[in-house]
């Protein structure tokens, strides 16, 4: 129906031309309404009808555009199908694509059927996913997802997908992974990845940092030391977010990959990198901004200690064997002890299920041949067992004169931390519009900022398992901004740039927590259009007053 609409135009055009009364005759304000409500296929096309179609369907889309869908249609085929038509059901000229899957679908599968509808050339990430969050393809209600572990007994219910599509302008994306041969020196490859990074953003903006990251980790790869390189070698105004733990595949801008594995190499991680193009296509477009806030779920336990003695029974076990000492005492403590004091004061006889402990580490870092600068990191190891002798973490990069404190997940902190995140947004919004003045009240030459869209990491621990209600992580951005596209997933290992509320006090100074614990990653994207642009769209919303219905 949108095809014979765009064909009706067309042929209109040609006869108009036939008999000498031009196209021009027509309305300018009808064919950008009709065009506005094409679908993005239909959309495309008309835009290579001529210079002034083309011209329309660029002012249409001068402005940042995202589209979001979820699906939990047990049919692999039916559920992209769903997900994509409602992604693309109106005008936009998709530029990146995340797509969260379960794990109960075959993954290879998804990211082909996807490349297939979206082109070759757009930068995706296919990540697998423990749960899903967005808003029903075809009910349109929103949802937030949790499925159990891929080796759970299961069905229909265990299956779905969520896809979140993009466009901005003066904005470049692409995937760019870190591949890793098995002679390759393992620092020598962290370092390419920000080495790659950094050129690919000098390349298309004069500047080494980009606007922001999304990283997705493969699950057996050294995560926390490549998130903390990238940490340290970006200056704080680029915004870095991510999943750490997942199984992957990607498709960058010049198709050279649609696998997460190779014979050859494995990929560790891939960015989807976004940076200011120097070089925008049309003039007048305005800046997009890129936010992170987190929602922390941990609450501290106990006291701050120092390791003492520390063990790493093999690196192949990414474990860590430790004793430690209270904070001004000179009593060396063993596993048992220490968590002893732990469950003293939570009265839990079960407290290593869901028990972490919070590391201060002051570490030199360097990129390349730079030289090495210092950096002090909060970085969270989940306390797999202890006994007599060792208290036993999950992971390496602990030495000995580390302090530490545990910490415990918590549904009072997680609840009081969304509310905190949700009047942090809520300041934002106050300070970038006024929602309830009309184009006529506003004055028209100030450009107002606006939300686009919103994308969510959250714990796979956390959702309604935690909280025991449905959609509490989501509620912030559907609180404060119900109209924006939003997606994200559940995940293991949530990265979100900045400080975390988690830190043990006593802590000197504000030690970088770029990896989160049970906690809510929220990135919001904004735009602010020149004061010409918002002139333009104030004029148009006026002019076109009575005329056609909005359009959603």
């Amino acid at each position: 129906m949108e095809d014979g609409r765009a064909k009706s135009i067309k042929a209109a055009e040609e006869s108009e031309a036939r008999d000498g009364g031009g196209f021009d005759l027509l309305n300018e304000d009808l064919v950008h309404n009709i065009l506005s409500r094409l679908p993005a296929a239909s959309f495309a096309q008309a835009a290579c009808v001529n210079l002034s179609w083309n011209q329309i369907c660029d002012r249409i889309l001068s402005r940042p555009k995202f589209a979001s869908a979820l699906s939990l249609n047990p049919s692999l085929e039916a559920a992209v199908g769903e997900t994509v038509d409602r992604a693309l059901s109106t005008p936009i000229r998709p530029q990146f694509a995340i797509a969260c899957v379960s794990l109960r679908f075959s993954l290879p599968r998804a990211h082909k059927l996807l490349r297939k509808r979206l082109g070759n050339r757009t930068p995706i990430i296919t990540s697998g996913a423990r749960g899903i969050i967005g808003r029903d393809a075809i009910s349109g209600e929103f949802k937030e997802v949790q499925w159990e572990d891929d080796e759970t007994e299961g069905g229909g219910d265990q299956q779905g997908i969520c896809l979140f599509v993009g466009f901005i302008p003066g904005v470049k994306v692409d995937a760019i992974p870190s591949l890793r041969s098995p002679k390759t020196y393992t620092h020598a490859v962290y370092d390419k990845f920000v080495l790659d990074i950094r050129e690919f953003s000098t390349i298309t903006s004069g500047n080494p940092s980009p606007a922001a990251i999304m990283i997705f980790g493969d699950q057996e790869s050294n995560m926390r030391t490549i998130v903390e390189k990238i940490d340290y070698a970006m200056p704080p105004g680029t915004v870095i977010v991510g999943n750490t733990h997942s199984f992957f595949l990607y498709g960058s801008s010049n198709c050279s990959s649609d696998v997460g594995h190779r014979r050859d190499c494995s990929c560790q991680c891939v960015a989807l990198v976004f940076v200011r193009d120097r070089h925008k296509p049309q003039a007048g477009i305005g800046e997009t901004h890129f936010h992170v806030t987190v929602s922390d779920g941990l609450r501290s336990v106990g006291n701050i200690y120092k390791a003492v003695s520390v063990r790493t029974p093999g690196v192949a076990k990414s474990s860590t064997w430790l004793t430690a000492k209270r904070d001004g005492s000179s009593e060396v403590l063993d596993g048992l002890r220490m968590v002893q004091d732990v469950d003293d004061e939570l009265g839990n006889n079960n407290v290593c299920r869901d028990l972490f402990t919070g590391i201060i580490k002051r570490r030199k870092y360097s990129i390349g041949m730079e030289n090495p600068l210092p950096m002090t990191t909060l970085t969270f190891h989940g306390v797999s067992g202890f006994n007599e002798e060792y208290l036993f973490l999950d992971g390496l990069g602990i030495k000995t004169g580390d302090s530490f404190q545990f910490y415990t997940s918590d549904s009072s902190v997680a609840i009081s931390s969304c509310s905190t995140v949700c009047e942090e947004l809520r300041r934002l919004k106050q300070n970038w519009t006024c929602q309830h003045c009309s184009p006529i009240e506003a004055n028209a030459d100030i450009a107002k900022t606006e939300v686009c869209g919103g994308f969510i990491f959250s714990c796979c621990g956390r959702g309604e398992w935690l909280f025991e209600k449905p959609n509490v992580d989501s509620s912030p951005l559907l609180d404060v901004f119900p109209d924006i596209p939003v997606a994200g997933l559940f995940c293991d290992g949530e990265i979100g740039r900045g400080c975390s509320s988690s830190i043990a006090s006593g802590v000197q100074g504000t030690p970088r927590c770029p990896l989160h614990v049970y906690s809510s990653v929220y990135l919001v994207l904004s735009y602010t259009p020149t004061a010409s642009q918002h002139q333009l769209s104030a004029n148009n919303i006026i002019t076109s007053r009575g005329k056609w219905p909005s359009v959603v």
